[in-house]
């Protein structure tokens, strides 16, 4: 069947890859691709913006795409979903109504609340001197406060508020200097969660929920977990944080609830709903946030370990028949680490050129996926923050991670920079990896 996957990052460089190796895949487009989506064989770009649904509905209809698969957000929350079901096309992903939940951060801590799902005690404000009085009320504080947009803002919304000062400096910046524009219009002021963080991923067709494997993001941008909050600098699969007990867990109190809430209310979520979660010292989890996709960088180990036909796993999701059955994985570990441009997450550089990706061997075992990068005149060229993501599967985590550093060795452009220390949770822990799902 003819394929299109909507969407130019890393997380759909991974799902054109993974897609292509279906027994049902024969042509397979990328809108609008990227600079390693180009060059892959089998794959073809096309050159439509991810958010312009009206022109992908066209070429769907005129390629006769019999399944599309959505990777970023923001067409999901603008209705992409919708306009295709309109056409009579398959599109697999959550409707806009459901698609809040990575939408609006209140629609999310409201829902939560309502339905008993255990996540962090939450204010809204959408007036500056009301959320400034509210702070205030609370200094000196005992912990930090965590400060988010409520709407989309490529996952740089987030502000964690170590005192007062930078919790006003926050509040002022998002709702008066329009910090991140419309999606700073309101904002979410939450307790702060301390433990570890985990991603949850699992595919919906609405009433059944098949989990993926358990995967580990990085988000600071700096070695230590410290600096400023980015879209992710590294992941791996499995995550020793999640044992069988807490994945579990995380199924009976947060993942199924989640869905038979949505559905009572009337909104009926089919695609990939992924949890990230913080997991305290006792072992409960709660949640931080929900996204309506894929994460990035998780799907690029996850889906280097997933050896179920994903083509038919969409299929089945969107028609209502996913069965029950786990899933087929790759024992093994798998390790992605991001190539950032330099200035990232606030200022990234773009348009210098990318050396030694040719020096990289790719093998079904290591592979480096392409997410802010262009192809120009012969050459790969950095086009955004991310730009790669350099992923491996090893026997443990130690293996896996030595592969990817080795290969990053070989690459460079002006400014290119990366966390050296991916997995260290995973390193300092004596699970054995096969004990995590």
């Amino acid at each position: 069947m003819n394929l299109l996957i909507i969407g130019g990052g890393g997380r759909e460089h991974a799902l054109a890859w993974k897609v292509r190796q279906s027994p049902l895949a024969e042509r397979v487009w990328v809108a609008p691709g990227n600079g390693g989506t180009a060059r892959e064989p089998g794959i073809e770009n096309v050159s439509i913006s991810a958010n312009d649904i009206p022109s992908l509905v066209a070429f769907a209809r005129e390629q006769a795409v019999e399944l599309t698969i959505v990777g970023p957000e923001a067409p999901l929350v603008a209705g992409i979903v919708d306009a295709f079901a309109a056409a009579g096309l398959r599109c697999f992903g959550p409707r806009a109504a459901a698609a809040q939940l990575e939408g609006s951060k209140q629609f999310t801590k409201d829902f939560l609340a309502r339905h008993g799902i255990p996540t962090a005690d939450y204010q809204s404000f959408s007036d500056e001197a009301e959320a400034l009085a509210w702070l205030e009320a609370r200094a000196p504080f005992t912990r930090p406060v965590v400060i988010k947009a409520d709407g989309l803002a490529a996952g740089k919304g987030v502000i964690i508020a170590e005192d007062l000062a930078q919790a006003r400096a926050s509040v002022h910046a998002m709702l008066s200097e329009q910090q991140f524009g419309a999606a700073g219009q309101r904002l979410v002021i939450e307790e702060f969660l301390s433990g570890e963080e985990a991603s949850f991923i699992a595919l919906v067709d609405g009433k059944t929920l098949v989990p993926l494997a358990s995967s580990q993001d990085h988000k600071a941008r700096d070695e230590g977990d410290n600096g400023p909050n980015t879209g992710g600098m590294g992941a791996y699969s499995p995550a020793p944080v999640v044992t069988a007990e807490l994945h579990e867990r995380i199924m009976t109190e947060i993942m199924r609830p989640t869905v038979w809430a949505l559905a009572e209310e009337g909104l009926r979520y089919r695609g990939f709903l992924y949890a990230g979660l913080m997991i305290d010292a006792e072992g409960a989890p709660r949640v931080l946030e929900f996204n309506c996709r894929l994460g990035d960088p998780e799907a690029q180990p996850l889906l280097m370990r997933l050896q179920s036909d994903l083509v038919q796993l969409c299929l089945d999701a969107c028609d209502g028949h996913l069965s029950e059955a786990p899933l087929n994985w790759d024992s093994r570990v798998a390790l992605g680490v991001v190539m950032a441009a330099a200035g990232y997450p606030d200022r990234p550089k773009t348009g210098d050129i990318i050396q030694g990706l040719e020096a990289v061997a790719q093998t079904p075992d290591c592979k480096v996926f392409h997410a802010g990068t262009q192809a120009q005149e012969g050459a790969i060229l950095s086009s955004g923050g991310r730009v790669l993501c350099a992923t491996a599967l090893g026997a443990d985590v130690a293996s896996a991670r030595a592969t990817v550093y080795a290969n990053l060795e070989h690459i460079h452009f002006d400014g290119g920079f990366y966390r050296r220390d991916i997995g260290h949770r995973a390193l300092a822990r004596v699970t054995a990896p096969e004990q995590a799902s």
